[in-house]
């Protein structure tokens, strides 16, 4: 894990500086990573958790500007509670995706969805938020969460990528709210744009994202094809999926590629490939 600051105003482009929080982990890598655009006028791209540092920082950061919107990816409690205490401080509205609040069973049912979560504004794909010098663009990448949304920056060409495509690992795909197939489709999308550079909110800025996506949507397939063999062989059981697919892997990590694993399953049952039996599944007939 690469040591970063925490507090701190980096600037990564003309447009854009980036404030870590100090919530590092399995899940965060070095913490989430909050996105300050523009200048004198600006957007403020997920918040961040509900920690008083973090946001005493963020108000630092733009004290001697306006914010004209605080804007979330998706609800997961390490991107958007922190919206509230900002928009208090700074009067913004809090604009993006939807809300969602789910009962989650999955590896982080205690950073789950965020149930303060009170849009002013819901943006729905291609829709836009703008200032002098900028203009963020809305689009919907389901998947990880339903309600996910990036936000391109048609200035510079940079895409912040929330969770949809990080800089440090794989995305999680939990059911019931993750989709596989909405997540694939999602990643071809993105192939599909030319955008420059993409801002995650966990882990390294990403060059050549179109290289990377595919190489995304081929691990994807490679895990598929993982499961196939699996189910061939009568391995049907999660977690004697994951024991064998994920070695060397940190083992606070193992429930989260069960869900990931799941996610790929209940695809496969929905292309009729695979089918469940209680806790194990097996090729269709």
């Amino acid at each position: 894990m690469s040591t970063l600051p925490t507090g701190q105003v980096v600037e990564l482009e003309p447009l854009v500086r980036r404030v870590l929080a100090a919530n590092p982990g399995p899940f965060t890598y070095t913490g989430t990573q909050t996105y300050i655009v523009g200048r004198g006028e600006v957007a403020v791209i997920d918040p961040g958790p509900d920690e008083p540092a973090h946001i005493e920082a963020l108000i630092a950061a733009v004290r001697d500007e306006t914010v004209v919107a605080i804007l979330c990816t998706h609800t997961h409690r390490d991107h958007s509670p922190a919206a509230p205490a900002l928009k208090a401080a700074t009067g913004a509205p809090v604009i993006g995706c939807a809300p969602l609040v789910l009962e989650d069973l999955g590896p982080r049912a205690d950073a789950s969805f965020d149930d303060t979560y009170a849009p002013d504004r819901v943006l729905s794909d291609g829709e836009q938020v703008s200032a002098p010098g900028w203009t963020l663009e809305a689009v919907a990448t389901p998947g990880h969460t339903s309600n996910h949304l990036c936000f391109a920056l048609n200035e510079s060409g940079a895409l912040f990528t929330g969770d949809h495509v990080m800089g440090w690992s794989t995305t999680v795909v939990s059911p019931p709210d993750g989709d596989m197939a909405a997540y694939m489709a999602s990643l071809d999308r993105l192939m599909q744009r030319s955008d420059r550079i993409y801002y995650p909110a966990h882990g390294d800025p990403i060059e050549n994202p179109q290289r990377f996506v595919r190489g995304l949507a081929g691990h994807r397939k490679q895990r598929e094809g993982q499961i196939l063999r699996l189910l061939k062989e009568d391995v049907g059981a999660i977690p004697a999926m994951v024991e064998r697919m994920y070695v060397g892997i940190d083992p606070r990590l193992h429930g989260a590629a069960g869900r990931s694993v799941l996610a790929h399953l209940i695809d496969l049952r929905d292309r009729g490939i695979a089918r469940q039996q209680g806790e194990n599944w097996s090729l269709a007939a």
